[in-house]
């Protein structure tokens, strides 16, 4: 298997998957390496909903597409290269997100990462303890050569995508993982320098190592 900090540094997202079936313990693996992660308390409040069901993930497809017609698309026409990328990689990059809006129902799993936010309002820290579990799986699936990739779009219309994935209405979902095979090969991942993002002891002086 390979070393950690190759994991880490290799696991991009993969946003063009193949349809193929994912055997049944490698996404157990994957689950029991979001549990791992640490929450506020420890009170483990996350839960994750394991969806192969076609209807369900195309109900939700097209939440996710209208979010992309609407917003996500024209932001990605005027958008800036982000930091470690230039305009060649950030039209593939962009393609790929087409790719996936067209496809996301094609994964043949998709974790969908919620939390039992009980009565209680969710507040700004209210992903806190989710998130970790979702980068413990993401690492997880590339060590098993899964490719996946971190999404959020549908939260965009939240009430009606967890309306679509049948939850209750203490529990929300913070993200959906697609995950599969991927079409493609794993590789670096591209992000700026750490000058351009650490800054050492005041806020505006750079780090130096």
């Amino acid at each position: 298997m390979p070393e950690l900090f190759d994991i880490i540094r290799t696991t991009r997202a993969m946003r063009r998957l193949k349809p193929d079936p994912i055997p049944d313990d490698l996404v157990r693996q994957i689950l029991e390496a979001g549990t791992c992660a640490p929450s506020g308390g420890n009170a483990q409040k996350w839960r994750f909903l394991v969806v192969k069901n076609p209807e369900t993930k195309q109900a939700v497809q097209r939440l996710y597409k209208r979010a992309y017609d609407e917003v996500i698309g024209p932001r990605y026409a005027t958008a800036s290269p982000p930091p470690g990328s230039d305009p060649a990689k950030y039209a593939r990059q962009h393609a790929a997100v087409e790719y996936l809006t067209e496809h996301f129902h094609e994964a043949p799993v998709w974790i969908v990462v919620c939390q039992d936010d009980g009565t209680t309002p969710p507040t700004r820290g209210a992903g806190a303890s989710v998130y970790p579990a979702v980068q413990n799986m993401l690492l997880a699936a590339r060590a098993l050569g899964l490719g996946s990739t971190l999404t959020t779009r549908h939260m965009m219309f939240a009430k009606e995508a967890d309306a679509a994935l049948g939850l209750p209405e203490n529990i929300h979902s913070y993200a959906i993982l697609p995950i599969g095979y991927p079409i493609g090969n794993f590789g670096p991942v591209g992000r700026g320098r750490l000058e351009e993002v650490v800054f050492s002891e005041k806020w505006g002086v750079p780090y130096t190592s």
